[in-house]
């Protein structure tokens, strides 16, 4: 008898993993397509790092006294009156 010329991959013990390199064999692709991460724009994230950076100190610098106290009695206000 002649043997096989054509020399078989070794497939993984588990079924999904096998189930990919079939149909990546059969398709002709090497990996999945949503693997791409798209690359960030690097001016856009050092502005917002820096303006994330300032927050909340630049914010409290610009409120008056007044305002700050009538922001933390809404917020007290809204925190006790949840029920848990």
């Amino acid at each position: 008898m002649k043997k096989s010329t054509k020399k078989t991959k070794r497939r993984s013990g588990d079924v999904n993993v096998t189930a990919f390199d079939i149909v990546a064999d059969l398709t002709s692709e090497d990996k999945p397509a949503g693997d791409d991460e798209p690359e960030k724009n690097h001016a856009a994230v050092a502005l917002g790092r820096l303006g994330g950076k300032k927050g909340g100190k630049a914010r409290a610098a610009k409120l008056s006294a007044k305002r700050r106290k009538t922001i933390a009695k809404k917020a007290a206000k809204v925190r006790w009156s949840k029920k848990g």
